[in-house]
């Protein structure tokens, strides 16, 4: 077992707090993603349980043993990071060989299992190379390569493949997550990338100014999110979202009005609000342009005008400026230019509310009343 527990775990640097108080669960076996912008506190994190950081409170456990008196190389994790770390008087096969040598695994081991890492991540014309021959690329695939030979109970990846090209990074992710699978390894990945993120992860961690947002599996996270940062960071392309200026309850449902003072919508969903909403929000791929199925909700939108058509093969995203905002609709055709009047039909299940402290606002279907 090596589950990873953080406890009222704390970081400051002199008067700035980075991490507040905060507990976290990263289960034994799963992949765990840190997600957030940049400067959210996730690589702070992800050192303090490598041991290259202190924490200023709390507590680090690894399988249960309290870390935080040990020092890193005693804690039988595997480190990944962004800058490679690479031995560059030594060649690829010195590299990836190293942590088998320094455990003084046999010769013979060495050789196979460095020739089995190399084949899966396509090193095996680079062996003798040094780093400096090597691509960015390159050599961030033998610094993966050096970790997963060690085969530990932990791997910590620091944004490993931020600097691989799009084709190599897809297939690394995929790698990873075979090798996850196979090794059933407690592994705590640290990534800006919510697309890596959605990839890879049994449980995501979202994380703004070292504050935990959310916790829960990708589609929890893209179904529910808890608040309006959530929200607006997990998917792509970004959710829709208009601000709601009334919000009144009847027999029927909910009756709202979108947009300012001057430019209202109304809309009539058969939901009952659990709070005051402020803000609405649908995904682009929930909303269709065209007559609603029975039940659906209609919004509609005047003004239209295509500012861009994102074509990704087998689907296309139209963005769009309109007099409630911009917003993005997946698009009916290949080659749309939507402008005028749209008509979006929604389901009420696919509406997010949100209240004024930008948290989740609850809501249930209710039987249409005649």
């Amino acid at each position: 077992m090596a589950e990873i527990q953080l406890k009222s775990i704390s970081k400051r640097f002199g008067d700035v707090e980075v991490i507040p108080d905060i507990d976290l669960t990263m289960p034994d076996g799963q992949v765990t993603v840190l997600l957030g912008p940049s400067g959210c506190g996730k690589s702070t994190l992800l050192r303090m349980i490598a041991g290259l950081e202190t924490p200023s409170g709390g507590e680090v456990r690894i399988a249960g043993r309290l870390m935080n008196d040990v020092p890193p190389s005693d804690r039988g994790c595997a480190l990944v990071f962004q800058n490679y770390a690479l031995y560059p008087h030594k060649t690829v096969r010195q590299n990836l060989a190293f942590p088998l040598r320094m455990a003084k695994v046999s010769a013979a081991e060495q050789q196979r299992s460095v020739d089995e890492i190399a084949g899966t991540l396509e090193l095996t014309p680079l062996l003798d190379r040094f780093p400096r021959q090597l691509s960015g690329g390159q050599r961030q695939r033998v610094a993966m390569g050096r970790a997963m030979i060690r085969r530990p109970e932990v791997f910590l990846y620091d944004e490993p493949l931020s600097n691989l090209d799009l084709e190599l990074r897809v297939r690394l992710r995929l790698e990873i997550a075979r090798m996850q699978r196979t090794l059933k390894a407690t592994a705590v990945y640290v990534t800006h990338d919510q697309t890596e993120a959605m990839t890879l992860a049994d449980q995501i961690v979202v994380l703004r100014k070292g504050r935990i947002e959310q916790v829960g599996s990708p589609l929890t996270l893209y179904r529910s999110p808890a608040n309006l940062f959530v929200a607006g960071f997990i998917g792509t392309p970004r959710i829709n979202l208009f601000k709601v200026q009334r919000c009144e309850p009847d027999a029927r449902g909910t009756f709202l009005r979108l947009g300012d003072a001057t430019q209202q919508v109304p809309l009539h969903v058969p939901l009952r609000l659990h709070g005051e909403a402020t803000t609405i929000g649908f995904r682009a791929e929930q909303a269709r342009i065209g007559e609603p199925a029975p039940g659906e909700v209609v919004l509609e939108l005047r003004d239209c005008e295509t500012l861009a058509v994102e074509q990704l093969g087998d689907r296309a995203f139209c963005y769009l400026r309109s007099a409630l905002g911009e917003l993005v609709l997946l698009a009916p055709t290949a080659n749309p230019q939507l402008s005028g009047t749209l008509r979006l039909s929604i389901a009420p299940e696919s509406l997010h509310f949100f209240s004024a402290d930008e948290r989740a606002v609850q809501s249930e279907a209710i039987r249409a009343v005649a």
